[in-house]
Formats: C-alpha cells, structure tokens, sequence
C-alpha cells in the first residue's frame, strides 16, 4: 500500500513498510502489546484468551461519526462483528461531534469514541480518564464559511461579527487561531455555542454572519447552499483521534486490539475503495455521493496510525489556546494531558489479518 504526504508545512514522519510490517513486527515480538492476538486466540498479557471463543468482556460500545470515515466502514462491513463473533454483543452509538464523543466517554456511554485531536486533549487536560490509541485521519475538515453573497473577504473583516462555532471542537478552536493569526481576540467577535448542524442552519437563515464549519456538514453547505469558505488552513486542524476509555484497556485489552486491528483493515480499505467509501459517507450522512467525495477528497487517510511527534507538535500549539480561552485551568492541566494521552502501543501491534 502507497502512503501518500498531507499537504502540510510539518514535517511527517514516513511510516516504512506500511501496515504490511507492522503487523509483521508484532507477530515478532512476544508480549510486549496486551491482546495482540486476542482474535487468533493467542492469550493476551492479562491472561485472557479467545482460543476457546472467550473475551475479556461479552460487550463493546463503540461509536461512529460522519466525521470518521473509518468508523463508518468498520461498521457498514462488519469488521468487529466478524473479529468478536457471538461473544460479544457490538453496540454502535453515532457522536454528532467531538464534545458529543467526548461526553459519551466520560460517562461510560461507550468505551471507543472519535473526537478531534484537539477534543481529545480538552478532555484529558480537564480530567476525562481516556487514552488516544489510534489516529483515524489527518482531515481538512473544518474552515470559516461565510454566505454566499457575503461582503466579508478576510477573517479580519469579521471583527464585530455574530460567528457560530460549537465549543470544545476542532472548529472551534480553529476559530481561535484564524482571529488570532489576524490580529483578533475572541472577545472582537461574537461566538454562538451552536452544534454544527445547527450552525449551518442559523449561517443559511442569516442568524450569524459566519460559521466554522465542519464536514460533511460544510461541503453539503457550499454545494446546497452556495455558501463559501472564507479562510482555510490545514495546520490550524488537529488530526482525528480514536479514544478509548482507561477502564476499557485496563480491563479489555483483547478487544481493544481488535477495534485498532478493525481500523487498520478499514484504513486499508477505503484507500483501495475511495468511491465506495464516499458511498457509505453518503449514505450515513444522508447528503449527496459527490459531496461526500468531496470530503473524502478533503480528509487523509494514509498516514502513520501510532500517535506520537506529529501529533504532539500540533496539540503542543493548542494547549495554551485552551489555557487563554479559559476551556482548560492551566497549562500545568495540559502539559500533564499531553504526558498521559497517547498509547501507540495498539497501533504499532495492528494487524489487518
């Protein structure tokens, strides 16, 4: 498989080998992730096995998000279905967005949720239990959007303006560093607390003069509405994070290797399947198969799964906005966060086997 480079000034580190080595690797190394072989019933290092048809849990509550293409091919193919067979009952839970995601995870709702990179360290730095364990996508899924017959030509000529953006999300802190870039502070603007599909609605009614959108709700916007996008930057965006609760890992890490294991063949899939994947995006999302190819045209699939460095170069840039911004007590808070956060383990041991 052929990864390709985002279109981005950082630097990525090259993944050698692909998903072919590293699940290669992992058959090499004894021991060393919890669950590895979990679905060839191999016993896992907490001792728990599923040669005999047993896992460590007889449920999974996991999420999926139009904002995650991943999730939706996991679930539209069956892959966890298939891996657990009739031990475990699959229950899938839709997140409208990374703060919905986030509050699934806290109160136990699910064990595995998507959220924005961004989301996700807002969570852990405000004492949300959870750990990254795969990274689904390097996305260019938000921008500020503006009406189509908008005098608005920059992000500077929204000071005084009504902008709608839903807090704790990667486009609401997108809309932070977008003013700050030009020379604005939050309090230059007026910021509506809406869910994103709510704020489509109230930027095509006329209640705000600017949203910061996010796909697929966004390309359905510009294409449906004639909408456009003000301001776009890829390196204002974190990546799409998959999250699992620590209770999870602690007491299942079995399953928890076969969800990333779900993820990697997904991965797999849907860059060999692009019109498909937009095909089930379309469904899910209920909007039309070319805008749905326009987000996947939009979102990066083909990259380094296993969160580290690159990851932590762009949340090292979010954590004081969410120190300033008040979202987060202190950076003490986020600097804990980023320590704790990531567990590349069940990425580097993924297998699409």
């Amino acid at each position: 498989m052929t990864f390709r480079t985002s279109p981005t000034t950082r630097t990525r580190a090259s993944w050698a080998g692909g998903l072919a080595l590293a699940a290669a690797s992992a058959l090499l190394l004894t021991g060393c992730v919890a669950g590895e072989d979990a679905g060839t019933g191999s016993a896992d290092a907490a001792g728990t096995g599923a040669s005999d048809g047993e896992w460590s849990t007889d449920t999974l509550d996991i999420d999926f998000a139009t904002y995650n293409p991943l999730s939706l091919v996991v679930k539209d193919q069956g892959y966890l279905e298939d891996a657990l067979g009739d031990g475990v009952s699959v229950t899938w839970t839709q997140s409208a967005g990374s703060n919905k995601a986030n509050e699934l995870l806290r109160a136990g709702a699910v064990d595995v949720g998507s959220t924005a990179g961004s989301a996700a360290l807002l969570a852990r730095s405000n004492g949300s239990p959870i750990k990254t364990i795969d990274v689904y996508s390097q996305p260019e899924w938000s921008a500020l959007v503006v009406p189509g017959d908008s005098t608005v030509t920059d992000v500077e000529g929204l000071r005084g303006k009504t902008i709608a953006a839903t807090s704790g999300t990667d486009p609401y802190f997108f809309l932070l560093q977008a003013l700050d870039q030009a020379g604005l502070s939050a309090s230059d603007v007026t910021i509506q607390n809406l869910q994103h599909a709510d704020g489509r609605a109230a930027l095509e009614n006329g209640s705000v003069d600017a949203w910061s959108g996010l796909d697929p709700i966004m390309a359905a916007s510009e294409a449906e509405s004639g909408t456009k996008l003000l301001y776009r930057n890829v390196d204002f965006l974190s990546y799409g994070f998959l999250n699992a609760t620590e209770s999870f890992l602690e007491a299942s890490p079995d399953v928890a290797q076969v969800v990333v294991d779900s993820y990697e063949k997904a991965r797999a899939w849907a860059l060999e399947n692009p019109d498909e994947t937009a095909a089930i995006l379309a469904k899910a999302a209920a909007i039309d198969p070319a805008v749905a190819t326009t987000v996947i045209d939009r979102t990066h699939l083909d990259i380094d799964p296993a969160p580290g460095a690159d990851q932590r170069a762009v949340l090292d840039t979010v954590g004081p906005i969410l120190v300033e911004s008040g979202d987060v007590p202190s950076q003490d808070d986020v600097d804990a966060a980023l320590d704790e956060l990531f567990d590349d383990s069940y990425a580097k041991a993924a297998s699409t086997s």
